[in-house]
């Protein structure tokens, strides 16, 4: 993976209420996720977002990779 990619994920307070953001625009890493998973390919989600970039597309998939390299998940009782 290269580390640049993860440059493009932004935190801002001010921005979509801190989520995590491309470019620090108000494009969730989670939609894009949410995208991909639904079964839209990246060339259907550059059309439909012509702001964003094939790279951007490629750091929500490293930084949802990164989230997902935890040691152990805890259930937490409700």
């Amino acid at each position: 993976m290269d580390p640049s990619l993860l440059q493009r994920i932004t935190l801002n307070p001010g921005i979509c209420h801190g989520k995590p953001t491309i470019r620090n625009r108000r494009y969730p890493v989670e939609l894009i996720l949410d995208l991909l998973s639904s079964g839209m390919t990246h060339e259907e989600i550059l059309g439909d977002y012509p702001a964003l970039e094939e790279d951007d597309i490629r750091a929500c998939l490293a930084f949802a990779s990164r989230l997902a390299q935890v040691k152990s998940i805890h259930q937490v009782l409700a």
